[in-house]
Order: C-alpha cells, then structure tokens, then sequence
C-alpha cells in the first residue's frame, strides 16, 4: 500500500505530483469514530458533572428543610408519627423535587436542541432511552441525595425536635 501511494501523486498529476494529497479513507473513517468517541465522552461527562450537581444541591435544600422544620416533626413525632413516616415523607419531598428537575431539564434540553437543529436546518431526533434514561437518573440521584436528610429528620427526638434555638 506504501508504495502505491508513493507513486499516485505523479500517476494523477504529471506534471504537478506535489499538489495531489494521497490518503485513505479508511484513516478519514477511523478520525470520524475517533472525534465522535470524544465528543461522547465529553457530553457524558458534562452530564455526570451536571447530576452530580443537582444531587448536592437536592441534598442541601433537603438538609436546609430538616433543619427549619424540626418544630413540625417534633410535634409530628410526639402526635403518633413514626420515624418511617417522617422518613417517607422527607424521602418523598427528594424524590418530587428530583423528578420536577428532572422533567424541567428534559424540556428544557429538547427545546435548546429544537432551537439549534432549527436553525442548522437539521431535523430534530430525540432518542427514547435518552428521556426516560434522563428522567431515571435524576429520580435515582434525588433519592440517594434525600436518603441523608430523611434518616436524620427521623432520628430526631420529638423533646429535641421541639426545643427552640
């Protein structure tokens, strides 16, 4: 294959061989995989980092509602309420709030790519596995950043809970 390709330069231009560019295709192809893997890993990546994110910051709201309601689960807790009902509660406040993100950043990611396929004149492709993938991750994340704040609002004591500070 070297040695064709050093003679099909001056095989198909004469008299100017050192303006003809030899090259395979199958070297264009694997540059084609090799810049549509990166571009992959990269998107990956930056929606890893942006669930991660939303995890920390469904943790922290969650931590920050434990902490300003513990006079109602103090008074919840010394009414009759156990601690898996304080924990259902707290861990079912995550998961709504989860899934609303979750759906608000699905539409909000369809319209961005409607806006940008629109205007490049493409047509617009959605994957399934992409939304319901999406949808999952988020609900999974905001359980696991709930899971935190819904055990230690059902640990609390209802003479702590009630005490004020």
């Amino acid at each position: 294959i070297h040695d064709v390709r050093s003679v099909m330069a001056a095989t198909a231009s004469p008299g100017k061989p050192d303006e003809v560019q030899v090259s395979r295709a199958s070297d264009v192809l694997e540059a084609r995989v090799a810049a549509r893997s990166t571009f992959t890993s990269l998107f990956v990546g930056l929606g890893a980092v942006a669930l991660v994110v939303g995890g920390v910051g469904i943790a922290n709201v969650m931590m920050i509602a434990v902490i300003e309601r513990r006079n109602e689960i103090g008074l919840r807790r010394a009414l009759g309420a156990t601690r898996f009902h304080i924990a259902t509660q707290f861990l079912t406040e995550s998961l709504l709030l989860s899934s609303f993100g979750g759906i608000a950043g699905i539409v909000f990611g369809i319209l961005a790519t409607a806006v940008y396929v629109t205007v490049q004149g493409w047509s617009l492709v959605v994957p399934g596995y992409a939304v319901v993938g999406g949808l999952v991750s988020s609900v999974l994340i905001g359980g696991v950043a709930g899971l935190y704040p819904a055990l230690r609002a059902a640990n609390m004591s209802p003479t702590e809970a009630l005490q004020t500070r």
